[in-house]
């Protein structure tokens, strides 16, 4: 396993990564996101490596990343509704499920076996790099599956290790959460998973209301969707009101909760209340706390406008039952 700083170097970066891949390789990089565990999508045995190097399961797909709309449009059909959120919101923390083309090249483990696929054009080194390497990539968060993304090249190293075969070093990821994803059918946006782009941005260029599922009555259509998801190994209390002296507690806007005076550690996700940073700073704290050996963690409720509802929807899956339980229970 190698790192490569990609400020240091960016065309020795952008070669290296293309020899990778090609070579059915995986490399961790950096997005605007999180940290992506990247591979060749049209490549079966290097979106094997992904599930095997994760411990994924095989029914949850990936999401493809592309580097222009014309590469996106190869590979699935857009409706006038989906080219409108992707000339608005492209490149950027918005996934778009739509109807996958079969003969576009995109291996079918890629995409789970379903007749859609989620695809996401990233901005920066990631977009230099696709564009460079000239096929879109699966790239699922660098970490183990159902635990905290990676938000760090340091991340990846420590979750990942000698599995990876490269790793890019961009530094800290601007947004820290997963994108927003959404399927769009007969011009109405139903959210799949909220993420680093709020949904009244999505509404105000759509001009109608974003629908949300009931709880637990979604297929697996997309990644993030797993009950039990983004987990510590730590237990993690969302929306807590009181801590123990064992605790970590994570806050927001100073806000205190009761024992926080006795707990090993106080996080706060953002002093001046910016939901932002509190999603920038989340999993990051999430990983502070969980390295310290700490009985649980306690995090303190979070608003739940704009960001917020990502952070939340994040705080909600860490918190659920272990992820083995909802492994077995699909496998049934």
């Amino acid at each position: 396993m190698t790192i490569l700083p990609i400020t240091t170097d960016t065309e020795a970066a952008l070669e290296r990564a293309c020899e990778v891949l090609a070579a059915g390789g995986l490399v961790a990089l950096p997005t605007e996101t999180v940290y992506g565990l990247a591979a060749d999508a049209t490549m079966g045995d290097a979106v094997a490596r992904i599930f095997e190097v994760k411990g994924r399961p095989a029914f949850n797909p990936l999401i493809c990343h592309v580097s222009s709309l014309a590469m996106a449009r190869r590979h699935a059909v857009f409706d006038a509704t989906a080219m409108r959120l992707a000339e608005n919101f492209w490149p950027g923390p918005l996934t778009l499920v739509l109807p996958f083309r079969p003969d576009c090249g995109i291996h079918g483990l890629t995409v789970a076996g379903l007749d859609t696929v989620a695809l996401r054009m990233p901005g920066g080194f990631a977009c230099d790099l696709i564009a460079r390497y000239g096929r879109p990539l699966a790239a699922p968060s660098a970490n183990l599956s159902g635990r905290i993304s990676a938000t760090r090249a340091e991340h990846v190293e420590a979750d990942l290790g000698e599995r990876v075969d490269l790793i890019l070093d961009g530094g800290p990821a601007a947004i820290g959460l997963e994108s927003t994803i959404v399927k769009t059918h007969g011009g109405a946006v139903e959210l799949l998973r909220p993420g680093g782009l709020a949904v009244e941005d999505i509404e105000r260029v759509t001009g109608s209301p974003v629908t949300r599922r009931e709880s637990g009555a979604a297929a697996i259509e997309a990644p993030g969707m797993l009950r039990s998801h983004y987990a510590p190994r730590t237990p993690l209390h969302a929306n807590a009101t009181t801590a123990s002296a064992n605790d970590v507690v994570i806050t927001f806007a100073g806000r205190r909760i009761s024992g926080d005076e006795h707990a090993l550690m106080v996080l706060d996700l953002s002093k001046s209340g910016d939901l932002r940073e509190a999603a920038a700073n989340l999993f990051s704290y999430m990983k502070r706390a969980d390295a310290c050996g700490a009985g649980a963690i306690s995090v303190v409720p979070i608003p739940a406008t704009g960001l917020g509802e990502a952070i939340n929807d994040r705080l909600a899956r860490a918190a659920a039952a272990p992820l083995e339980t909802e492994a077995a229970a699909h496998d049934d």
